[in-house]
Parts: C-alpha cells; structure tokens; sequence
C-alpha cells in the first residue's frame, strides 16, 4: 500500500494489493451454455434499464437480469443475434475492409417509448436500425437505415439519446468519413441536421456524450480547431446546443438545419502563468447535483506524444448558458484571425435559444424568424468565451503514471443517507480509481486493477485491458465494468479490506463503508443499523492501530 500527494490537489492515493478475481464476470455464457474461446465479444457499450444490463457486443446483444444473484461467472437470460448477410459482408471486403470489421458492431441501444428498445448496428459498413420488445427481445417492424444514426467503421464515436420521442445521434453519417453531423430523426419533430460539411459548424469531430436537460439537448465532443488553424492541427474539446422545439428555418436559410446550433469550448486546465491544457475529452457523465450546482464531470487527457496525464473537471450548466449567452466568433476572411463580433453588429433578434423563450418569445415557431438572424446563425456557430471549470481547476489530477483515465461514471447518491459524490473512474489498463467529491478537496479512496486474465483474455493471447464503459446499478450497490471481452460486476465499496480494524475503516471516509458489529461493512442507503463514519476528517483519534 501507498500514498501520494497531487501537487495542489490534496488528493490522497492508496492502492491495494488483493485479489479482486472472486468479483463475478460475464464472458458470454448463457445458461447451461459455454462460450467459445477462440473469438472475442467485441464489447461496444453497457446500457442499463428496469433491472437488465443490455451488452451490446460483435453481432449479438445481451440482456443481463440484474436482480438476479450469480456466482463466479454472469449468464445472459436473452440475447439478441444480428449479423450481416452474405451479400453485404462481400460488398464490405469489396470497399478493402478486412473479414473481422465486416460484422455488426452494436454501436446503440436505446429505451424508447412502449417497451421498446432501438438497436443500431454498423453492419458491414451499411449500417442498420431495428426495434425489439424489451420483453422477449423479438424483432418489432421492418429494419431501417441507420444512416446518421450509427457509424459504419466500429472504430469511430457516436451518440444518442430519445427525448420527447425524438432521436438525437451524432456520428459520422458516410462511409468515407467526410460528413460528421448532429442529426434528429424518427420522431414528429422534422428532421433536422448541422449544415453539411461546413468545417466552422463541426470539423472532424468525436462526439463523446449527449445529455437532455430542459430545453434543450446538449452534446460533448472533441475537434480540430478552426480559431486556431496553424501548421499544427488542435483538438479541443466542445460543448453543443440545440433546442428540442427547433423546427429549421426557412426556404431560403437552414431550411433543413438547426437554427439554434451553437457552441463553446471547455477549459480543463492546470491554472499558473501559462495553463497547462487537458484538450483530450474522453468521457462525460449524465447531469449530477454537486454542491447545489446542476453540472457534468468529464475526463480529459493529454495528447499521445505529450506528457501523459488525465484530469477530472466539473462544468456546470449555469456557466455553460452564460457563455452561449455571450458574445460569438468569426472569421472575416478565410486568412484573418478570429475575433469577437460586436454585440452591435448581431441582427436582432438574436438567435441560439429557442423560440417562445423569454428571449424570443414573439416568436412561435424558428420557421418565424428574420431572414438576416438565420443568415447569421449559419455563419456564426462558435462562442468567443469559453467554458471553465468548476472552481477553475481539476477536481483531479493523474500525471505519474502512463495510464491515461478513459471512463467515468457518478453515484450522486452515495452512502447510507444518499448525500455523498462518488467518481468513479476506468483506465486503459484495467484500473477502476474511486474518489470522493467532498465540499473541500476530492479525496482519492482507492484504485483496483479489476481486469481478469483468466476470464477475459482470449485462448488465442489477445489482451485487451481497456475499460469500454462504466455503469452504477444503485438497487445492488454495484458497478459493471465493461472490457472488450468481458463484464466485471464489483461492489460499490469495498469495506471487507480493511477486515477487523476500525481505525483502516473510519479513516477510509468511504461513504459506502461504516464500522458496525466490530466489523467494517458496507452501507446501502436507508440502512437502520447504528454505526461509526467521519466522511468529513476519517478522525481515528483514540483508535488502535492494526
């Protein structure tokens, strides 16, 4: 065991060497099945609803019962199987893609309403669309293109999320990869997109997280800059805003694009004298309460050949719609330096919110507004100001190791009184790191290699030790962890470390863990057992060491 201190930070590391190959893992087994050991699952993503764990895999999706108990391995109780058919894995090894990308790469599962589930596919390249009863998981209705909906190449980025029915995804909509877009589809809304190839509304873009947060529907990503165009190409990171009641403009400006699409950049830095950047983004959470704030936490790293290194910042909503509230950027001539636009010079009224808001409430409908405003919009999409942090800095740092973070997933609703932040955080070499976001500094629990050789490697020798995704399952106080060949199910606290010494426990200021019964056990919310915690200090004044 160790500790360390990040520079400013006051975070507080320990790591634990024990073993951590008695947590349950899924491998594909179905009941009274064994899977074979010669390929690999191809894990895309976890999606979680009414007690089920769906994995979306290489041609299959599974659906985990979550509320069952399972022993040392998970089985499936359904599954979903897709491939492509003969004609169009022939016509992807046609376009020079190899036989282990001609498959179908789940890439989105989606509730929707009626106990349906919306599942998309890359599908050789050509991707495709289905619905399924959540039920039984059997096909509902004919399949559709999933053409902006879903990737074709497996390798790149995309969202989507429903909201008042409506699909909102962003991917790479072609399949040589020229024409990135946020896109609405499926839904009574029309259907509406960012302006086609047009580099100064989105240039190469990941897209990594969608939130739906009153009324509007937010997206984070990462892409090359456009304000800082030089020899060297920038990646930053983004966030994007659209209305949800945008109906497009009109027959002469964005007739069928968003006429509320605006976005900003995100600072995760170091502060001093000259910042140091995180620019990489790598993962956003849902919308979380922090103290009092409506905010997202997102993982930030630094680019490959730069010092490695990730960082943690929150961003809340509040500051995100002041600086979509500010003044925008642009560039006069394809040579100049981007500039602020005077508020002078921006038509009245102004656009980026949504019509009949308070700022535009004469106006019933985006079909309604001015010819000069939409002209505007379609030249102007980037805000001058740009996001900070929460605090301005880091809520934490990981600069010594070269294991950059690449996940993240949020219980706001840790500890037996469902009052505590805990972050917890996937790496690309199988480290699970769990902190706390407490009203001071974060205080760094623990960190947990959780990745099984045994169970998730393949026969063949392949390891593949990046975490895919992280999701809480609160009813049973547990995180899944997916890795590209298996599901690892670890409890939320890990309270039997510290086994029969009281001082280890209290000092931990692990929510989840209290001392009770002379033993370290672990706390669901509304427990009515009488025990000892000090989240705030971890005080063992008076206590025996062990």
């Amino acid at each position: 065991m160790y500790a360390d201190v990040d520079d400013g930070q006051r975070v507080f590391r320990h790591r634990f060497v024990r073993d951590v190959n008695h947590y349950p893992a899924f491998v594909g087994k179905g009941p009274g099945k064994s899977p074979s050991r010669k390929d690999t699952l191809d894990i895309q993503l976890l999606m979680t609803s009414d007690r089920t764990l769906y994995v979306g895999a290489r041609n299959r999706v599974y659906a985990i019962n979550l509320g069952q108990s399972y022993g040392d391995e998970i089985q499936f109780s359904k599954s979903i199987t897709w491939e492509p058919n003969a004609a169009a894995k022939e016509d992807c090894r046609v376009h020079g893609r190899k036989q282990t990308e001609c498959q179908n790469f789940i890439k989105v599962i989606l509730k929707r309403k009626n106990d349906k589930l919306f599942i998309c596919g890359t599908n050789a390249f050509n991707p495709l669309c289905r619905h399924y009863k959540m039920d039984t998981l059997a096909p509902q209705g004919d399949i559709s293109s999933g053409k902006g909906r879903c990737p074709y190449d497996p390798k790149d980025s995309n969202v989507a999320l429903f909201a008042d029915d409506n699909l909102y995804s962003a991917t790479v909509s072609d399949f040589q990869k020229t024409d990135s877009l946020i896109y609405r589809s499926l839904g009574d809304s029309p259907r509406l997109r960012t302006f086609k190839q047009n580099s100064k509304w989105l240039k190469e873009p990941s897209f990594i997280h969608a939130v739906d947060y009153q009324s509007y529907i937010y997206f984070f990503f990462e892409e090359e800059s456009v304000e800082y165009a030089g020899l060297d190409k920038v990646m930053l990171p983004r966030v994007a805003r659209v209305c949800k009641n945008d109906m497009g403009g009109n027959a002469v400006y964005l007739e069928n694009e968003w006429t509320s699409f605006l976005k900003a950049r995100l600072i995760c830095s170091v502060p001093g004298d000259s910042p140091f950047h995180f620019n990489m983004l790598r993962s956003v959470s849902d919308v979380v309460k922090l103290h009092g704030q409506d905010v997202v936490i997102a993982v930030f790293n630094t680019p490959k050949n730069s010092i490695p290194g990730s960082a943690v910042c929150a961003f809340s909503i509040q500051d995100i719609e002041k600086v979509f509230a500010g003044r925008f950027k642009e560039q006069k001539s394809p040579t100049s330096i981007w500039t602020p636009v005077p508020d002078a010079m921006v038509p009245k009224p102004r656009l980026g919110s949504c019509a009949g808001s308070e700022l535009l409430k004469h106006y019933k409908s985006s079909h309604d507004f001015p010819d000069d405003s939409l002209e505007f919009m379609k030249k102007h999409s980037l805000m001058d100001g740009s996001v900070g942090a929460v605090s301005l800095q880091p809520l934490f740092l990981q600069t010594r190791i070269s294991d950059r973070i690449l996940k993240i997933a949020v219980d706001n609703k840790a500890g037996p009184k469902g009052d505590q932040t805990v972050v917890f955080l996937g790496s690309q070499k199988g480290w699970l790191l769990k902190i706390l976001v407490w009203q001071g500094s974060p205080v760094f629990l623990e960190e947990m290699n959780i990745y099984n050789y045994k169970k998730c490697t393949l026969d063949v020798g392949i390891t593949e030790q990046n975490i895919v995704d992280l999701k809480v399952d609160k009813p049973s106080e547990t995180l899944y962890v997916a890795f590209r060949n298996c599901v690892r199910r670890v409890p939320l606290g890990s309270c039997e470390r510290h086994g029969p010494c009281k001082k280890a426990c209290i000092a931990s200021r692990d929510p989840y863990c209290g001392w009770a019964n002379e033993a370290c056990i672990h706390l669901s919310p509304g427990t009515t057992v009488e025990y000892e915690q000090d989240i705030e200090n971890g005080k063992t004044d008076g206590l025996d060491g062990c």
